[in-house]
């Protein structure tokens, strides 16, 4: 019989000495890092530019199952879900800190599962880890990030810029991260019931990547400067198209019309939507976690735009303030914000 590798408790290299031990590998030198890990505090210098930070926090049981994610895959999830906000405010991410509370059930390779996916993130996107917290949890596992950026003082995108007559652009395609999760949560219910089944994947691993590993689009940001695309407002998709429309058009006093057909999914997404009876068009809507972008531009804008493989003109901006959904046949129908809520209540 093959012995099984021992797995240490976290509490034989205790909360200072895990923290040695997980963030050992990690990059400290940056330009303008003054003080990184270490100290009570990481210090970094700034020339003429706006710091623009933003923070998010993962819950197991509400944002995550480790049932069906991989440490290293939530450690990776947990940084770009971050970078995504900054990316979307035009600001180039810098550093990231770290606070992680662990139950007992953790064992000290069960974190730096954790971490691998923290430094890969950190890696591929140019992030500097320089500090944050651990602690213990009485239930479960909770990673919160804090995110930390730079952009020019005359660059940054606002939800609150669009103007009348924008063209409404959208990254990628949506919905695929919901259908991902249907899939996962469906798997789930079977290997609970039956656990020698095995999980059935198959045709719907993009989906299944988009829910487990999403990746921020740097690209879409770089391509905008690349080609002197002028941006009004932006807004990345984290809980939703239908949500995020709203708060970019209430912080912009003004309204818009955009047109179902135009709104980009993928067949994958079609598919699963389809196998589960669901209408594809209100994944794409209200799914949430496509951590795609959502712009405004103006008119004269679009050649340029349309240039980009990946970036689709869903509408455009009224001033009206009426949010409105129209059908092929013409039909309009008033956009509601039906997307994630981190507050509604469990039924």
């Amino acid at each position: 019989m093959e012995n099984k590798k021992k797995l240490r408790k976290i509490s034989e290299l205790g909360e200072f000495g895990l923290i040695d031990y997980i963030t050992k590998d990690f990059n400290q030198s940056k330009d303008g890092l003054i003080k990184g890990i270490g100290d009570d505090a990481a210090v970094f210098e700034t020339k003429n530019k706006l710091s623009v930070i933003t923070t998010d926090l993962l819950v197991e049981g509400v944002h995550f199952n480790l049932i069906y994610t991989p440490l290293k895959h939530l450690g990776y999830k947990s940084v770009v879900v971050n970078l995504s906000d900054l990316y979307s405010m035009n600001a180039v991410p810098q550093y990231i800190l770290v606070s992680i509370a662990l139950s007992a059930k953790f064992s000290v390779e069960a974190v730096e599962e954790i971490y691998k996916g923290i430094k890969l993130a950190c890696e591929r996107f140019g992030v500097v880890l320089i500090g944050g917290d651990t602690t213990s949890s009485l239930s479960g596992l909770f990673i919160n990030i804090t995110a930390i950026g730079f952009a020019e003082k005359d660059k940054v995108y606002y939800r609150s810029g669009a103007k009348k007559n924008d063209l409404i652009c959208v990254s990628g395609d949506l919905g695929a991260a919901y259908m991902g999760l249907q899939i996962l949560e469906r798997e789930k219910e079977i290997f609970l019931k039956d656990s020698y089944i095995k999980p059935d994947f198959e045709g719907f691993d993009y989906l299944i990547e988009r829910q487990l590993k999403p990746e921020p689009r740097r690209d879409i940001i770089h391509f905008i400067e690349e080609n002197n695309i002028k941006v009004n407002a932006m807004i990345d998709i984290s809980d939703g198209l239908s949500s995020e429309l709203l708060h970019l058009c209430k912080n912009s006093n003004l309204g818009c019309r955009v047109y179902s057909e135009k709104i980009p999914i993928n067949p994958q997404t079609e598919a699963a939507a389809d196998k589960f009876r669901i209408d594809a068009l209100t994944a794409a809507l209200n799914g949430g976690e496509d951590y795609e972008l959502l712009f405004t531009a103006p008119i004269e804008m679009k050649e340029k735009l349309e240039k980009h493989n990946d970036i689709s003109i869903i509408g455009y901006i009224t001033e009206d303030i009426a949010k409105v959904l129209v059908t092929p046949t013409g039909s309009e129908i008033e956009l509601k914000a039906q997307g994630w809520n981190a507050m509604s209540k469990n039924d």
